[in-house]
């Protein structure tokens, strides 16, 4: 990235006082650093969060603001941008998130969240993108940019390997090189190389016995040397545990949860360390370029050089010119959070047509479910936003129906309320995790009365079924179960809603049924009966809105899963040592700060990588989606050339893709790589490139990917690089992982292959 300002930045430095460099490296606030007023720097003001700019706090408690004017945009969730499966659509909702964060003052906006979905019981599964790091790469890329636009840094979080909430302070994560290099890293090197991140946000959980937000190899070795960063490295809140380990780590802002901003490690105990000699003042001065270059990349200031009659050179820092004003809650946001949320909806199963419902059969509607009422949007952790409206599924239903269609609800199941407390749940997230929990184990005490209800209000639904033309389920997840802090005990559905679906589908098998996730759940005791499954996640205010016009076939569907359902949670096959973690051992003990180990025994195969190699069957693969038309895939061309210096070559790889259907829709074109014959330590085949066309029934298409040689490479531990090996590959193109139409063969001959990148 850009560094013009070195120069005058280092003259700048000169002119800090230790306290005004310490002052400007740790929160001096919930969510700001310290300014120096003497010079005309101001702090840094960062908001969450990756679904729009999160409401005001006091500065110094987790108290809402009397603020009348921070309501915003709602927006998609990143599990819903994933299943768009489109880079345009994902850079309009980065662009969505900066626009706002600007407008409401922000120079940081804590977004987007990267990690791999490593198990399907994380609670914050919601707000990452995929179990696959191409995917997740290829869509977070081009929110960052949006975001960026607005003069507004990205913040990609968290840094690394942070994928579950159980003692996630605490846990330490151990991983051979290899899995760490092919699934865990690429995200974050795609973020910072091509995206250019100007914020990178560390983890909370340890790797190899160091916490990631003073990590010695993690932040220098890897972040900035191997990928030449010189971005601003923000903590997460609370993240940070040792003065001197973080004052000698590439860490630059310390930030937290609790308003001892003076005592925080990188505030008066590093100056302490500092005035004693424990640490040098260059540590400071290094974080404290990084500060100033972001503040000058994002035009907040301008630091100006003179010299004086003697010769003599002076500084000065002025606000900077033609800074982006930013806007929030406009027409325009609206309309292109509903675009995303059109296309985040998957459409898992459409048996004999059922989807689209059709219009003779519209005059009496039943709505079954919570999630068809529920408004998220102030849920989830520091996902929380206040949304200036949000669309629900029913009254979504109502709108696009209108008068002459009966629409009625009925709860179906209970959902327990959230006991009421005097102080928010972040000023508690620093004292111990508790782990998988659930609302439901809340209310154990009254397990009884609980029963009761689920059943009166499941009666009650079942008894109206036989009444109406159509009945739609809407149910799923809520930010009970998708929230930061805890992870799910199962992926069983809550609140007693598999019974519900059974009994209903007993009287109506009929019913569509649509879950609301953000994470998958357990659906062998009902899909298998569905004639129609729906599935969306967190897809913000328009959401309501959008599932309605897929339902009624205003808009065609055209999603697709980006991780993998399975059949039931012990097809993966964790143990307790792999998930949540086991005890330290006694050597553990003394050389960290860790409560659990937890051993990523799988390595390279999570997710669909672990399911195509042992042939398991799954409920619904990577990559599937429905469409109210039909796709043939017609021709598949390779056209290869050498690059002309060194070893390398490109692939353009073109596929014809016609609408055999009625319908306009759109049709993601999948390119998968694998070995024809697989090697034991290999996947059998990896998402590498796709398109999304937009085609008129009839109409043709072509998708055109590129592969280079790193797509053909792995990770070799033992020569600590990237090496491709001869031989004959398979390329795929496909409807999903296993829906495969066409494949061709690549050979990479001798003289071509077998040599490190």
């Amino acid at each position: 990235m850009e560094n013009r300002w070195q120069r005058e930045i280092e003259l700048l430095l000169k002119e800090l006082t230790l306290d005004e460099k310490i002052a400007m490296i740790h929160g001096n606030g919930l969510f700001c650093t310290g300014g120096v007023e003497r010079l005309s720097i101001p702090p840094l003001y960062l908001s969450d969060g990756p679904m729009g700019v999160r409401g005001e706090f006091l500065n110094d408690k987790w108290i809402p603001a009397e603020n009348r004017a921070d309501e915003v945009t709602y927006c998609l969730s990143n599990s819903a941008v994933a299943a768009t499966w489109n880079r345009k659509l994902a850079r309009e909702a980065g662009q969505v998130l900066g626009e706002e964060a600007r407008g409401r003052g922000k120079d940081v906006i804590l977004a987007p969240g990267v990690n791999h979905k490593r198990t399907p019981l994380c609670g914050r599964n919601f707000e990452y993108f995929s179990e696959d790091p191409y995917l997740t790469a290829q869509l977070a890329v081009p929110v960052i940019r949006g975001i960026q636009e607005s003069d507004v840094a990205a913040c990609v979080k968290h840094f690394a390997m942070n994928n579950q909430e159980t003692e996630r302070l605490y846990v330490n994560v151990e991983a051979e090189e290899r899995t760490i290099r092919e699934l865990y890293l690429p995200a974050f090197e795609a973020a910072v190389k091509e995206g250019e991140s100007l914020s990178v946000m560390g983890a909370y959980n340890l790797i190899r016995g160091h916490h990631c937000c003073q990590h010695p190899e993690l932040l220098q070795k890897i972040l900035r040397e191997e990928l030449s960063y010189d971005g601003l490295i923000v903590s997460d809140w609370g993240g940070v545990h040792d003065t001197k380990e973080a004052a000698e780590s590439a860490l630059d802002v310390e930030m937290s949860v609790t308003d001892d901003f003076d005592d925080y490690c990188m505030a008066q105990p590093l100056k302490k360390a500092v005035l004693s000699g424990e640490v040098k003042e260059a540590c400071v001065d290094e974080k404290v370029r990084h500060i100033l270059l972001l503040m000058c990349r994002l035009r907040m200031i301008d630091i100006v050089a003179s010299k004086g009659k003697d010769g003599t050179e002076t500084v000065s820092v002025r606000p900077g010119k033609g800074r982006k004003t930013g806007s929030y809650n406009t027409p325009e946001h609206r309309e292109k959070v509903l675009r995303a949320a059109e296309e985040s909806i998957v459409l898992l199963k459409n048996e004999e047509g059922k989807l689209p419902l059709k219009e003779e059969k519209r005059k009496k509607v039943l709505v079954i479910g919570d999630n068809a009422v529920r408004r998220q949007a102030l849920g989830g952790g520091s996902a929380e936003i206040k949304a200036l409206y949000e669309i629900t599924p029913l009254m979504g239903l109502k709108m696009e129906l209108g008068g002459n269609c009966q629409i009625d609800y009925v709860a179906g199941y209970y959902v327990p309320e959230k006991e009421e407390t005097d102080h928010n749940w972040q000023e508690d997230s620093l004292k111990g995790e508790e782990g998988a929990r659930s609302e439901e184990d809340a209310a154990s005490g009254k397990k009884a009365a609980l029963q009761e209800k689920q059943r009166l209000l499941r009666e009650e639904a079942v008894s109206l079924a036989d009444s109406y033309d159509e009945v739609i389920f809407v149910g799923g997840l809520n930010h009970g179960q998708d929230v930061e802090g805890q992870d799910r005990e199962s992926l069983m559905l809550p609140y007693a809603q598999e019974e519900l679906l059974m009994a209903l589908l007993d009287r109506r098998e009929d019913m569509v049924i649509v879950l609301l996730a953000g994470s998958p759940v357990d659906v062998s005791s009902f899909a298998g009966r569905a004639k129609a499954l729906v599935l969306m996640s967190y897809s913000g205010m328009e959401g309501g809105r959008a599932l309605a016009r897929v339902l009624l076939g205003k808009v065609n569907p055209s999603g697709k899963l980006a991780e993998t359902w399975v059949e039931k949670l012990s097809d993966y096959g964790f143990s307790k040592e792999m998930f949540p973690g086991r005890e330290l051992t006694e050597e553990e003990k003394k050389r960290m700060n860790a409560h659990l180990t937890e051993n990523y025994r799988e390595g390279i195969f999570s997710g669909y990588r672990y399911f195509d190699r042992k042939k398991k069957p799954v409920a619904f693969c990577f990559g599937h989606g429905l469409s109210y038309t039909d796709f043939i895939y017609e021709k598949m061309t390779v056209e290869r050339k050498e690059k002309q210096e060194g070893k390398g070559f490109v692939l353009t790889v073109k596929v014809t893709v016609r609408n055999t259907g009625r319908v306009a829709g759109k049709e993601t074109v999948q390119l998968y790589l694998g070995e024809e014959t697989v090697s034991p330590e290999n996947p059998v085949k990896e998402l590498k490139g796709f398109e999304k066309l937009s085609l008129q029934p009839g109409e043709n298409g072509e998708a055109v990917m590129y592969l280079t040689e790193k797509d053909f490479a792995h990770y070799q531990e033992k020569g600590r690089g990237w090496y491709i090996r001869s031989g004959r590959y398979l390329l795929s193109a496909a409807a999903s992982l296993q829906d495969i139409r066409l494949q061709t063969g690549i050979d990479i001959p001798e003289e071509m292959g077998n040599y490190f990148i």
